[in-house]
């Protein structure tokens, strides 16, 4: 696919891995396992959303969503990575910054989160831009991407 970043960007992304390393090591660690899923979506008029998820995560003990016990929460939210907002593209750079409107992570919301970001046919590679704090160190994210095929159509 031809164009500039910020086209080859819009549709929708599978997750294939996020990895994190701590700053000075070179160690990789999977802060949602080795089989983590998710997808992002970059739309045309400019938005994005990323959701990302570990796989296996318990069920609720009750089927309201709103009446789980503090421990079913807790590890609902620890297992699992939302936030969406506008993005915007520094072709000259390869830098994504994505505006944190709406996550699950409060402290987000507001911020303005920057990815370097390269395309490699159907995968797409993003990494922090810089170190972010996680689990009491600061580490830098990879994820790799691939694009999704357009879904089977429904009858």
């Amino acid at each position: 696919m031809s164009g500039t970043l910020r086209e080859q960007l819009i549709g929708t992304w599978h997750l294939q891995s996020y990895t994190e390393t701590a700053v000075g090591e070179s160690q990789a660690s999977y802060p949602l396992g080795e089989d983590a899923r998710g997808s992002i979506l970059y739309a045309p008029a400019g938005y994005m959303s990323a959701q990302l998820m570990r796989q296996g995560r318990k069920a609720f003990s009750g089927g309201d969503i709103y009446q789980a016990s503090a421990e079913e929460f807790r590890y609902a939210a620890s297992a699992y990575l939302s936030y969406c907002g506008p993005y915007h593209v520094d072709e000259q750079q390869g830098l994504l910054s994505h505006s944190v409107e709406f996550s699950l992570f409060p402290n987000w919301i507001g911020q303005v989160q920057q990815r370097v970001a390269r395309l490699d046919g159907d995968t797409l590679h993003l990494s922090t831009y810089k170190p972010m704090l996680a689990h009491g160190r600061e580490v830098i994210a990879h994820l790799h991407w691939k694009r999704a095929a357009p879904p089977a159509r429904s009858v």
